[in-house]
């Protein structure tokens, strides 16, 4: 499926409200474990996503509409929840990204991007050449994935408690 501006909203505008769904108000159990070693917990995530917000998915984009790919757009610190994140909790951090996103969403859409300007090219730090449309199209995959892993981390706590069922839910690690 090729990336549309409008569908692509529809799903962006929805993953606070799902986080929310799926973490607020949860003990740390389920919110601060993860599922092995130098993995995201579902707080490091939602603050990693606050951390894209304002650091990626938009500024990028004005940097591609700024710049085009005569420059690459400034890394992107993957880890930078881990200090950003220190001394809140995750219902604060809930709200943040709510306000965030829903900031973002309301900027991506004040820019009524044409199918010329989606094909615009950029330059990643690592990847080489990219497009804005290849951006916000991994903008939505971005937090699907991130959604798929707090569901793992979640499921990973009760690994050794399903017993054999282990062997029907790809979502654990197989022994």
């Amino acid at each position: 499926m090729r990336h549309d501006s409008d569908p692509s909203r529809a799903v962006l505008s929805r993953t606070p409200a799902v986080l929310r769904a799926l973490l607020d108000g949860l003990g740390p159990q389920w919110t601060h474990a993860n599922d092995g070693p130098d993995r995201f917990s579902p707080f490091d995530v939602v603050g990693h996503l606050i951390h894209g917000e304002r650091t990626d998915w938009l500024p990028r984009t004005r940097w591609i509409r700024e710049r085009g790919a005569r420059e690459p757009f400034p890394p992107f610190d993957r880890f930078a929840q881990a200090h950003e994140s220190r001394g809140k909790t995750l219902g604060q951090l809930l709200d943040e990204f709510e306000g965030l996103r829903g900031a973002s969403l309301g900027e991506l859409a004040a820019l009524k991007l044409t199918e010329q300007d989606l094909d615009a090219p950029g330059m990643h730090p690592t990847l080489g050449a990219v497009t804005l449309r290849q951006l916000l199209a991994t903008w939505v995959v971005h937090d699907l994935n991130h959604v798929a892993q707090i569901a793992r981390a979640m499921a990973f706590q009760y690994k050794d408690e399903v017993g054999p069922w282990r062997a029907f839910l790809p979502i654990l690690p197989r022994e």
